[in-house]
């Protein structure tokens, strides 16, 4: 049998290209007085730079749960979370807002999109909330707008577009302030079937001209088409 080393400068590589390390993470919520609930039960996850990553499972299985420990919007109860090198656990919550802000893009089921705002005021918001200037927020915002294919809608509200139309602006919008990694949950939950495949296959698109790392919690079979690789999450525990 073939034994494969790898050398110190393959190993250094693959370490430069870790995206999300995660360390047997647990999360568990109290539920009243004397109950708990074990979200997360010692998973293990490494992603690495450039992939398109899903996770399937049932409904409560954890999926969004894990989302949140990896993007910063929920703090785990044991465990390690290591993004580019980051310790989320470590870092204070001003450090978290300006990792949500600079390197992580956040994609809803709901779209979380503002009503009342066109589609171009949707995607310049976020670069206003972080402080870029006019003519770069402009500029950012036509060309997120143009990768998605809503360049002729920029200025219609959220409301006079479709479904797919509506994610494709909520992931113009994650794509604002250029981040290194994109988390999607069940991004195609509300979608048809035509309408989801345009959507996987966009993310592929991002993936390649926008070189970011994807993560998406999708229950879709069509997934498994778009994706590098689908893992399966089974009572808070990554199982294949």
């Amino acid at each position: 049998m073939e034994i494969q080393i790898k050398t110190s400068q393959e190993e250094a590589s693959s370490i430069d290209n870790l995206v999300i390390d995660a360390v047997d993470l647990r999360r568990t919520y109290r539920v009243g007085v004397h109950q708990e609930v074990q979200a997360l039960r010692g998973v293990n996850l490494k992603i690495f730079a450039g992939e398109c990553v899903a996770v399937k499972g049932r409904s409560g299985s954890g999926k969004t749960t894990m989302l949140n420990c990896i993007g910063g919007l929920d703090r785990p109860t044991s465990g390690l979370v290591r993004v580019f090198g980051q310790d989320l656990t470590k870092l204070s919550d001003k450090e978290l807002t300006r990792y949500h802000r600079e390197k992580v893009g956040f994609i809803f089921q709901s779209f979380g999109l503002t009503s009342t705002y066109s589609a171009f005021e949707n995607v310049e918001l976020m670069l206003r909330i972080a402080g870029s200037g006019l003519r770069h927020r402009r500029e950012r915002a036509i060309h997120c707008l143009e990768l998605v294919g809503l360049i002729k809608w920029r200025n219609h509200r959220p409301n006079e577009m479709s479904g797919g139309q509506q994610q494709r602006l909520a992931i113009a919008r994650a794509l604002a302030n250029q981040p290194r990694l994109v988390l999607a949950d069940e991004p195609t939950g509300k979608l048809d079937t035509a309408t989801a495949r345009d959507i996987f296959g966009l993310f592929r698109k991002i993936v390649v001209e926008e070189g970011v790392t994807v993560l998406m919690a999708a229950h879709d079979p069509l997934v498994d088409e778009y994706a590098d690789r689908v893992l399966r999450l089974k009572d808070g525990n990554i199982v294949d």
